[in-house]
């Protein structure tokens, strides 16, 4: 065993069901190299109708060297079901690596110290024996023409997916270190089949460097429990299933890997929320940006602005930028951390859809501003977007971790709910404009993404409520009672001064 693997605990897994004819030779063909103290080896039989569990009992003390640990589900998990315990198992019990070996022989155990050198080297967290590397070798091994077609279009469609140049997708022989088995939530993927491809989209979504090196085919006399139509249809839809929770048009847990995104970045060079806030900034004017969040928009806000306030849970411990500064507040707390009517302008982008209470926010910023009566400046996401609609349609209403249906958003508006908010807290709606979906974010600032962009725009014009991803509003603060009060009382002293200054009250009197 070389250094780098001797070093190691490893966990060779096989995976065995109707498999009492080959496990003995499987386990036989592991090499000599990998005996020892750091290596065990797991065969989980799941529920066999034949003695694969017998069999690998009589196999438990009869390799030199080789520790054998045999187990048998009490009900069939499925081959991704199996999986899911062998992983679980070599997490629990501290190995740094588990290798998937069949227990049909169909994979050449021989392989295994070559396959477990990326990871060992730190190169990898997955490697994955490709049968397609050798230029033919999967035909010449015993492949059905039919398995080999199949394989090359679905690694194909997949690759082109995921932005991904795997060789293949469908081989059964793999190695994974457990930190990267930590880091995906493998237990939620399905027991079937494709529970290899669901772990693959886990891997790269984490970010999990994958290596491939080439394995020898071999196809016995070995019983296939794969339906191959129920198999690539399953595959099929999978991946549309991750390409759509990449896309945020749905939400699927088991694609939910990886921090939640707490701020974003600035969308510019095209009509989106930021670019039109930008373009509603008074030369000169002194502007407070409520949920910069990193601080992105404010930094465009002052070049037009004479100063940015930018207020947010999170805000940069510092400004670079003499006419941005940042204070950090919890916007649903009650008082403001800055006198509000020193301010021309009030921008709220993509923030009021976080709020626990939306429209006393909105209320106490009136009131908090009553003496200067801002201009307030809002986008939020549009919930009637078609594309929403759709999926409700379909019966699909999941949050996710961006979009419309943020998992972080507690309220959502139309246009008509947003408006009406924004009247029965005081404040006179001047101007409403609906926002197309940001698809050279989402598809690249090209041909395609700036395409769909004018389309959008164009059907906003036909139905602005239907079309719109997100809404823009500018709105003036009315003067709540109790100041009109007060401004009354103070206009009616000076003008009762001026009348006395000139005997006018007299003059009226007679």
């Amino acid at each position: 065993m070389s250094p780098d693997i001797s070093k190691k605990r490893i966990l060779v897994f096989v995976v065995a069901y109707n498999a009492e004819k080959t496990i003995g030779s499987v386990l036989h063909r592991i090499p000599a190299e990998l005996r020892g103290g750091n290596v065990e080896v797991l065969v989980i039989d799941d529920s066999s109708k034949d003695d694969t569990f017998a069999a690998g009992l009589a196999h438990e003390e009869a390799i030199a060297g080789l520790k054998i640990t045999v187990l048998r589900t009490p009900l069939n998990q499925g081959y991704g079901g199996n999986q899911k315990l062998g992983y679980r198992y070599a997490i629990e019990n501290g190995f740094d690596f588990v290798a998937l070996v069949h227990g049909d022989g169909q994979y050449a155990p021989e392989k295994l110290p070559e396959l477990l050198g990326p990871l060992a080297r730190g190169e990898a967290g997955a490697v994955f024996g490709s049968r397609m590397m050798d230029k033919g070798g999967a035909l010449r091994g015993g492949m059905p023409l039919y398995k080999y077609a199949g394989n090359k279009v679905l690694t194909t469609f997949q690759n082109a997916m995921l932005g991904s140049h795997l060789s293949e997708f469908h081989s059964g022989y793999r190695v994974y270190s457990t930190t990267a088995l930590r880091q995906i939530p493998f237990e939620r993927n399905s027991n079937d089949f494709h529970f290899d491809t669901e772990i693959i989209i886990q891997l790269m979504m984490a970010k999990v460097t994958i290596v491939e090196l080439p394995i020898p085919t071999y196809y016995g006399d070995e019983i296939c429990y794969v339906n191959g139509l129920k198999y690539a249809w399953d595959v099929f839809r999978t991946m549309l299933r991750a390409k759509f929770h990449q896309r945020n048009l749905l939400y699927d847990r088991k694609f939910d890997i990886g921090p939640v995104e707490e701020t974003y970045d600035v969308k510019l060079g095209f009509t989106s929320s930021h670019t039109m806030a930008i373009d509603a900034v008074r030369p000169g004017a002194n502007v407070i940006d409520i949920g910069c969040g990193r601080g992105y928009v404010a930094r465009e806000l002052a070049k037009k602005a004479a100063h940015v306030t930018g207020v947010d849970q999170y805000v940069p411990d510092h400004s670079d930028d003499p006419k941005v500064s940042y204070y950090q507040w919890n916007l649903d707390r009650d008082e403001f951390p800055v006198d509000l009517s020193e301010f021309e302008q009030v921008f709220l982008l993509d923030i009021i859809e976080h709020l626990k209470e939306p429209d006393e926010f909105m209320e106490r910023l009136r009131h908090a501003a009553v003496r200067r009566r801002p201009e307030i400046v809002l986008t939020t996401a549009n919930i009637g977007f078609f594309v929403t609609r759709f999926m409700l349609l379909l019966g699909h209403f999941n949050y996710g971790r961006k979009g419309i249906l943020d998992r972080t958003h507690t309220r959502l508006f139309t246009f008509a709910s947003l408006r009406e908010l924004f009247e029965q807290a005081g404040y006179e709606v001047v101007e409403v404009k609906g926002i197309p979906a940001p698809y050279p974010k989402a598809l690249g600032n090209n041909f395609v993404g700036n395409l769909l962009l004018k389309i959008n725009k164009a059907l906003i014009h036909i139905s602005r409520g239907l079309f719109s991803y997100q809404i823009f509003i500018r709105a003036a603060a009315k003067p709540s009672v109790e100041h009109l009060l007060s401004e009354t009382i103070d206009f009616s002293r000076k003008q009762r001064k001026t009348i006395e200054e000139n005997g006018l009250s007299r003059a009226v009197a007679v």
